[in-house]
């Protein structure tokens, strides 16, 4: 049998409800926001809609039928969605709450974005986010096919500037990190041939870094060191440096964090100066920023002004 729910009103499932709590009309009325006889005519309506009656006279209350309490029972559930999508949206109107999809290089992702997040954690903590740290040409794929909100990373291709709006941000500087009892570990500055006695752990040439080393070595006339391991594997770099001699380039955000007191690594001093260049913060030209998006932006933003060589 098809019933004719669709005809059903918000005051009637808010009554409904009302009656199987109270188990009295006039409790249920004064609930509902109505009169008791415009509470008697809704039950009425409802009992027309449904072709059968919802309740029935029990003592000085009245007692739900099983349609009636089959029926209260969804209204419940429906009433209680609705009251947790407005929520939900007014907390998406606000900026209050929502998730976001990020995408981040090495660097920022541990100088600005945490940070960021870990501030707006504080603030708003209804606002969730996935982060995705990859290189810059994978990050503005994913938000070009609108699967990232927001990307802290450098144009790829030429296309990049048409597309997104880009914020600069900052540059991104390279240390050499090596096991804490490496032979070149120490206060003195290393030389550049000593540097090039051992192995490295590199990323591929095509990427940032690896042209940026390419480059840095080729200021002092001297080749690319040789490789043991070529990987963009943070983990395996941090293993292979851990267990071996070699020497690895990573991003001076990177070796902040991991070259603390007791943590087994040490960067050197050296005089091989390594930028991988500037980057920014990029956004879809176009694409709509929800409040939740732009409060992030602004937290970025302003981790940015308080650490400007990140």
């Amino acid at each position: 049998m098809t019933l004719p729910l669709h005809h059903l009103k918000m005051t009637h499932l808010r009554l409904l409800a009302h009656l199987a709590d109270t188990r009295r009309i006039t409790s249920a009325a004064e609930l509902t926001g109505v009169s008791q006889p415009t509470a008697s005519r809704l039950i009425v309506e409802i009992e027309d809609i449904l072709g059968q009656p919802i309740h029935e006279r029990s003592g000085r209350g009245i007692a739900l039928t099983v349609v009636g309490t089959a029926l209260a029972t969804r209204a419940r559930r429906i009433l209680t969605e609705l009251q947790e999508a407005t929520t939900e949206i007014s907390g998406l109107a606000s900026g209050d709450s929502g998730h976001l999809q990020l995408g981040s290089v090495t660097a920022p992702a541990l100088s600005l974005m945490l940070p960021a997040l870990r501030t707006l954690r504080l603030t708003h903590p209804n606002i969730t986010a996935d982060v995705s740290v990859a290189p810059s040409a994978l990050l503005c794929q994913e938000l070009r096919a609108g699967r990232l909100d927001l990307v802290l990373g450098r144009p790829t291709d030429p296309q990049d500037a048409e597309d997104f709006a880009i914020q600069p941000l900052g540059t991104e500087p390279v240390a050499l990190l090596v096991r804490q009892d490496h032979p070149l570990a120490g206060p003195n500055p290393v030389a550049l041939p000593d540097l090039m006695r051992f192995d490295w752990v590199m990323p591929a040439a095509p990427s940032p870094l690896g042209r940026a080393m390419i480059c840095a070595f080729a200021q002092h006339d001297l080749p690319p060191p040789r490789q043991s391991l070529t990987t963009a594997s943070f983990l395996l770099t941090l293993t292979m440096v851990r267990q071996t001699n070699a020497i690895a380039p990573l991003a001076r955000a990177v070796t902040d964090v991991f070259c603390t007191p007791g943590s087994g690594y040490v960067t050197l001093d050296s005089a091989l100066q390594i930028n991988v260049g500037s980057y920014g913060l990029m956004t879809r030209k176009g694409q709509a920023v929800p409040p939740a998006l732009s409060r992030l932006i602004d937290q970025i933003t302003r981790q940015g002004q308080l650490n400007p060589g990140a």
